[in-house]
C-alpha cells in the first residue's frame, strides 16, 4: 500500500500498560485523551501501525498509513474503530474509520501545519483503546494555505466526481480498493475561504449493507486519495455514498 523504503514506522518498543505516559511525550496528550477518548485511558503498542515519512515535503499532502491487523490478532477482539489526530494542528481530528466487513488497514494524506505527532488511536469491540504513532517533521503552513484547485478554480468543474478501482492484492490475500473523490477539502483557516469539507463516506453493497465508514475532517488532503483492504471475497459491485459539510452528495458506483 506504501513503500517501505520512503514511510517510517514510529516503533513504540515495549508495549506499554493501560495509564502509562505517551511515548511521544507530546504536551497535547492529556488534553487529547479527554477531548477525544473522555479521558478512557490508551494502552500504546507496536501493533498499532501508523506508517509516514519522517519528513513531510509536501505538508499539504502527508502520505499516512494506519494499519491495526496486528492488533486484531494480538487481542483476538475485531476493530471497532480508528481515530487519527494530529497533536499540533489547528484542527487535530483528522478521521474517524470504522472498518465494518473491511480489513483495519487505510492509507490517505493529511494536511499538516507544523512538526507534530500523528496518531492512531484503536479501540477494539471489548471497548479498549489502543495507540500508535509517529512525529512528523515539516516546514508548516499545509492548513492555511489553499490547494490547488481552489487556486485556480478548477474544484467547481469536478466537485463529486469519484475514481475508483479495486484489484486483487496477492501478497496479502485480499481485494484493494484505491478511490479519489474530488473536493477542496477547505479547512477554513484562509482568509475568504470558509470551511467546505466532506463530512462523511460509506461504501455500500446491494443489499445497502455498509462494509465501511469514514467521518473525515478539514485536514484530510485536497481531492481525499483512500486506499483501502477488502476480504478476497466480495459483491461484483458496490455504491460509494456520502456528504460534505454543505449537503453536497457523493454517489458513485464501484465495480469489482
Amino acid at each position: 500500500m506504501l513503500a517501505g523504503a520512503l514511510y517510517g514506522l514510529a516503533p513504540l518498543h515495549a508495549a506499554q500498560s493501560a495509564g502509562a505516559g505517551d511515548p511521544l511525550n507530546s504536551p497535547q496528550w492529556p488534553t487529547l485523551q479527554q477531548e477525544y477518548l473522555g479521558g478512557a485511558p490508551v494502552r500504546f503498542t507496536d501493533a498499532v501501525r501508523l506508517r509516514t515519512p519522517a519528513f513531510a515535503e509536501d505538508p499539504l499532502n502527508v502520505p499516512v498509513q494506519v494499519d491495526a491487523r496486528a492488533l486484531a490478532d494480538e487481542t483476538d477482539s475485531p476493530i471497532r474503530r480508528i481515530v487519527v489526530l494530529a497533536d499540533r494542528n489547528p484542527i487535530r481530528q483528522v478521521l474517524g474509520f470504522e472498518p465494518l466487513r473491511a480489513l483495519p488497514v487505510l492509507a490517505f494524506r493529511m494536511r499538516l501545519e507544523q512538526a507534530s505527532p500523528v496518531r492512531a488511536l484503536v479501540q477494539t469491540h471489548d471497548g479498549q483503546w489502543h495507540g500508535g504513532g509517529a512525529m512528523i517533521q515539516a516546514a508548516g503552513g499545509g492548513c492555511t494555505v489553499p490547494g490547488a484547485s481552489r487556486a485556480d478554480g478548477s474544484w467547481k468543474d469536478t466537485l463529486g466526481q469519484v475514481q475508483a478501482r479495486v484489484f486483487p492484492n496477492l501478497i496479502e490475500g485480499s481485494r484493494r480498493l484505491r478511490l479519489r473523490v474530488m473536493h477542496p477539502m477547505d479547512t477554513g483557516l484562509v482568509d475568504g475561504i470558509p470551511a467546505f469539507h466532506l463530512e462523511q463516506l460509506e461504501l455500500v453493497d446491494s443489499g445497502d449493507q455498509p462494509w465501511w465508514r469514514l467521518t473525515l475532517h478539514e485536514p484530510v488532503s485536497e481531492n481525499p486519495l483512500l486506499t483501502l483492504e477488502l476480504p478476497s471475497e466480495v459483491p461484483p459491485a458496490f455504491r460509494l455514498r456520502g456528504q460534505d459539510n454543505n449537503g453536497n452528495r457523493v454517489d458513485a458506483e464501484v465495480r469489482t
